[in-house]
């Protein structure tokens, strides 16, 4: 695996390389003693898969405030998004900056989330399914999350958003109060 740190300090984007032959392809998509190097320690406890249907629709952007806060570690398996993580930790120099990237069953990119970050993404395609591997349990008393088209954040959705929940649509804006999370 090749990990390339993002412009936001302690995410990664993350390159299997795969094992390719006449039968197809086999891919290691976690490797504990690999991860070491990029800082991680913490044990996988909980492994999502999500599936979205239409083009453009959006989910996030959520994060957990400790002591739930979590890692996480997002592949795409079917179809592509655009998916996007923003700094939200207290005194960060890049506070409310965020990065986006493609994700797609085609690139196999991996996208490694540290604590104290918030994460939403935005298909593409039809279809879309994402594996998300959580370095801790869901705990909903201690859900966060931002709005994802707050005018604080600026964030360049590739595409007219066509399907969001209400709960997302009413996540409320940033104001001064908000100062981030510290882990």
């Amino acid at each position: 695996m090749t990990f390339t740190e993002t412009s936001l300090p302690g995410s990664f984007m993350i390159q299997p390389s795969p094992r390719v032959d006449h039968r197809g392809w086999f891919v290691r998509t976690f490797d504990k003693q690999a991860f070491t190097q990029i800082g991680h320690f913490d044990d996988w406890v909980q492994m999502n898969h999500s599936m979205t249907q239409q083009t453009g629709a959006l989910r996030g952007l959520h994060f957990q405030y400790p002591p739930y806060a979590e890692v996480k570690l997002v592949r795409c398996v079917a179809g592509c998004v655009f998916d996007v993580i923003v700094d939200i930790r207290a005194g960060s120099p890049t506070f409310l900056q965020w990065f986006g990237t493609e994700l797609s069953a085609e690139n196999g990119l991996m996208l490694y989330i540290p604590k104290g970050f918030a994460h939403g993404f935005q298909t593409l395609t039809s279809n879309c399914q994402l594996l998300y591997c959580h370095s801790n349990y869901y705990k909903p008393e201690c859900e966060g999350a931002l709005r994802y088209n707050d005018p604080q954040l600026v964030i360049n959705w590739p595409l007219p958003v066509t399907d969001l929940s209400e709960r997302d649509a009413n996540h409320p804006l940033l104001n001064d109060q908000f100062v981030g999370i510290t882990l």
